[in-house]
């Protein structure tokens, strides 16, 4: 029996691996990962995987099943933002006047103001009253657009003329909160070009006069690997604690997400979905996974993150023997990610995409399907 068991098993190289991860590699830059963001994991992968034996029929799903593992370990790796319960904790003593502020950054047209809004709406609904104060005194529309939302989601605005300075609308607006016991300050800034010195400045200096308890970035999911870079660029000013990326029903990839969250170690919470206030999709591990490897059963994966240690020197055997959980006999062969449609309310912030853009993620995942199939052996 052992040597029938050592005829099957073969033993991980570097020229294998690297031959393996390259076909993985396709996966993820057709996903919009990041080329510095997949040499990190592959570096990873390479220190763990080199040397190991493992039954040689089962080793493209072993080395795919590893790479996915180093997917979720960052995901449970990065600290857990829960807005209502960072409100209510601190509000808990609202007698000595505790305020809440949340701050938004990014470049315009990336929806950020909509997403103000929908953050806003989904405070509402929990009975968390709020304020917003219109710091983008610069563009064009910025505060009338935000009255406008202000007026549907029946809260307050604070604002000043247009040039006025940002910090000192950010500033009157924590001030009247706090005298009218309000609970959450929402602070809408410039959109910024991150390339931009002066203004970027401009915003550490409202972040140093509002001293927002949560700072959130957003950007344009369709943006690719630009809105990395802009996230990596507002993260050195500004330290953002969190993410949220709009324009996702367009855009079945998401490989920007990951790129986010491994170069700022910090999570993305939603995607947005739509131009209606309700459409935030809190963002799932599991249904992100399906995104870029659709082939994967990351119900095991996952289980297995939770149970075993990321360090522990039995982990590739344990995967290895299991291996099987992972073919994706028994997998839903339809991406199970839910398809929210438009619905426009702001003509501001409206996004269009051609028929040929409305197709590109449905060829995309016909594409890795045929890919993949050539190591079903």
């Amino acid at each position: 029996m052992n040597i029938a068991k050592n005829i099957h098993e073969t033993e991980i190289n570097e020229v294998e691996l690297d031959k393996i991860l390259s076909e993985l590699e396709i996966s993820l830059l057709e996903s919009d990962v990041a080329v510095e963001i997949i040499d990190l994991f592959k570096y990873d992968l390479h220190k763990k995987l080199i040397g190991i034996k493992v039954n040689k029929n089962k080793i493209y799903q072993i080395i795919q099943n590893s790479l996915t593992q180093n997917i979720l370990s960052l995901f449970d790796s990065l600290p857990v933002v829960d807005i209502t319960s960072r409100i209510i904790s601190k509000n808990e003593i609202n007698n000595n006047g505790n305020v809440f502020v949340i701050m938004f950054v990014g470049i315009n047209g990336t929806g950020k103001t909509t997403t103000l809004a929908k953050i806003t709406y989904l405070l509402k609904k929990l009975n968390v009253s709020t304020v917003i104060a219109a710091s983008d005194t610069y563009r064009a529309g910025a505060i009338e657009q935000l009255q406008v939302h202000a007026n549907r989601l029946n809260t307050k605005l604070v604002h000043q003329n247009y040039g006025s300075d940002p910090a000192s609308v950010a500033r009157d607006a924590i001030l009247y909160a706090k005298s009218h016991n309000v609970d959450c300050v929402l602070i809408d800034t410039a959109g910024r070009m991150q390339t931009s010195k002066n203004l970027m400045d401009q915003i550490s200096k409202i972040t140093n006069v509002s001293k927002p308890d949560l700072k959130i970035f957003v950007g344009d999911s369709l943006a690719g690997n630009d809105v990395v870079n802009q996230a990596q660029e507002f993260y050195n000013y500004v330290k953002f604690d969190a993410s949220i990326l709009t324009k996702a029903d367009v855009d079945a990839r998401g490989g920007a997400a990951l790129s986010i969250m491994k170069l700022t170690s910090t999570p993305i919470l939603y995607f947005g979905t739509g131009q209606n206030y309700d459409d935030l999709k809190q963002f799932d591990k599991t249904e992100y996974i399906h995104s870029i490897f659709p082939e994967v059963q990351t119900t095991s994966l996952i289980n297995k993150s939770v149970e075993n240690d990321t360090h522990n020197t039995n982990q590739l055997q344990k995967l290895e023997a299991s291996a099987v959980e992972y073919i994706d006999d028994n997998i839903n062969k339809n991406n199970n990610v839910d398809k929210i449609n438009i619905n426009p309310t702001d003509n501001n912030e409206l996004h269009e995409t051609n028929n040929a853009e409305s197709q590109k993620p449905h060829k995309l995942q016909t594409t890795k399907k045929r890919f993949f199939d050539r190591f079903r052996k």
